[in-house]
């Protein structure tokens, strides 16, 4: 029996391979970096490993799109291109759904990325993720959201139309099913 957050060996094979396919596949979106450095600090990093294997069957595609050169961190991003399928129709956080009376949601943003040792993204790291291809064109996904907004019952999102990044409002207890969020996983 596996341990809830270790992959088997079989399962850490799986995902090296596919990040490794992944990241040709997509070189221009770090042509700077290299796959043999990234891997063997994944393999360093089993627990990261698994919140990328989280990231990956909750349909992220998970990329790595930058290096935090003063962390010195690789950081993978969902790079799906709509909202992870597997993460939609979820408010934004514990309290959003607690204060729900009718029709809950079966999670929410912020628990499910908790559980799965990511961080959702902020509108920087969203914007960020934009530069390198185009996503959320159907969808949209919870970003970080300012306390002060939060306090007062909001909780904000982004998407992509019309060629341009947009940042929205909307009460943090609202989901729909066109709504999910993307996260980050540093390593």
């Amino acid at each position: 029996m596996t341990p809830k957050h270790e992959l088997t060996a079989e399962q850490r094979q799986e995902l090296l391979i596919t990040l490794k396919e992944r990241f040709e596949k997509t070189i221009e979106r770090h042509e700077w970096m290299q796959w043999d450095k990234i891997q063997e600090r994944l393999e360093a990093n089993p627990e990261k490993l698994w919140s990328l294997h989280e990231m990956e069957r909750t349909g992220g595609e998970p990329d790595v799109l930058e290096f935090d050169e003063a962390n010195n961190e690789y950081v993978f991003y969902d790079c799906s291109p709509e909202s992870p399928s597997g993460r939609r129709s979820v408010c934004f956080d514990q309290k959003a759904l607690d204060s729900r009376k009718k029709n809950k949601p079966e999670n929410s943003a912020m628990v499910m990325a908790e559980e799965m040792g990511i961080e959702l993204l902020s509108e920087e790291q969203y914007r960020l993720m934009q530069q390198h291809g185009t996503f959320d064109v159907k969808t949209s996904s919870w970003v970080q959201t300012p306390p002060d907004i939060r306090d007062k019952g909001g909780a904000l999102f982004c998407d992509s139309r019309y060629g341009h990044v947009f940042l929205y409002h909307n009460g943090a207890d609202s989901y729909y099913a066109a709504r999910g969020f993307r996260g980050l996983v540093r390593v």
